[in-house]
């Protein structure tokens, strides 16, 4: 693996306390590998300090987001394989030839965050119920959902760049879009270290965007799961209701018709109408994760 061209793709914004150490941490990849910096039009002096390191550096003229930021690096990048990592110090360039060496025939290597990682409290909980939906979805235990580095081949990931989005849900969208369409996924266990800087993450505003998350996910990767099962619970009320309003009727001495309830049949024609509308979604969903030629 180390004679393959390789691209470590770096997103930062307003990252001039981390930059300049991310970038002489990998010092050692200059002559193996190209290094593309993109700032997301960063106020402070990241771009600057990024030029001065002799990288390649990519200057987005509005703020776009983290994800745009890797797209921007993905479409541009030279090499076969690319390498994203985060910008804020969290990750070591010493654990990425250890990605590169265990690609082989994957198509993508994602570092999984182990015990002794930093991890902020406030994002606990919204990561924990992000990450039971993707198992859901997924029918797999999936280590470390939204981890910032990971090797993977260009030519896989641009076959989903249309349906990544722009913000930080980048790469979550990304493990799940290649766990869905059967591309290979393996961990390695990586450690992380507290960020170098003010995070840009708001918990309020992160909260809130991972529950649209959840939603954006399941109605692109696997609708079915969840108007299935909620269109079989309608059925089942509609059914008991109907059941227990016959008995009730039996044991009043109330003389028996074939009347359904009127909650009864709402709720038998409501479940109808989910299940199709489920099907319909899951074949929109299965149009849109379809490559742009």
């Amino acid at each position: 693996m180390r004679n393959l061209p390789v691209s470590i793709i770096i997103p930062a914004y307003n990252e001039q306390a981390s930059i300049g150490g991310v970038l002489e941490g990998l010092r050692d990849w200059r002559e193996r590998a190209e290094i593309i910096v993109v700032d997301d039009c960063s106020t402070d002096r990241t771009a600057e300090i990024a030029q001065a390191a002799g990288v390649r550096v990519l200057r987005h003229h509005h703020n776009k987001g983290y994800g745009a930021a890797l797209k921007t690096g993905i479409r541009t990048a030279a090499g076969d394989i690319v390498v994203m990592m985060d910008a804020d110090s969290e990750h070591s360039a010493a654990q990425i030839q250890n990605l590169l060496d265990h690609l082989g025939d994957n198509d993508m290597v994602v570092g999984a965050r182990g015990k002794g990682s930093h991890a902020p409290l406030l994002r606990r909980p919204g990561k924990w119920l992000l990450s039971k939906t993707a198992n859901y979805l997924a029918q797999t235990t999936i280590p470390d959902l939204n981890s910032g580095l990971r090797a993977f081949r260009k030519d896989v990931a641009l076959r989903f760049l249309h349906i990544l989005p722009n913000g930080f849900s980048f790469t979550t969208t990304l493990t799940l879009a290649l766990f869905k369409e059967g591309y290979n996924t393996i961990y390695v266990p990586i450690t992380t270290t507290p960020r170098v800087g003010t995070s840009t993450v708001s918990p309020i505003s992160d909260g809130i965007n991972t529950l649209m998350l959840i939603i954006r996910i399941i109605a692109l990767f696997d609708p079915v799961k969840v108007f299935l099962p909620t269109s079989i619970a309608l059925f089942l009320i509609g059914t008991l209701y109907w059941i227990g309003s016959g008995i009730f009727r039996f044991t009043q001495h109330i003389e028996p018709t074939f009347h359904i309830p009127t909650g009864a049949m709402f709720m038998l024609v409501s479940s109808v109408i989910v299940f199709m509308f489920g099907i319909l979604a899951d074949q929109v969903s299965a149009i849109r994760r379809e490559k742009y030629e």
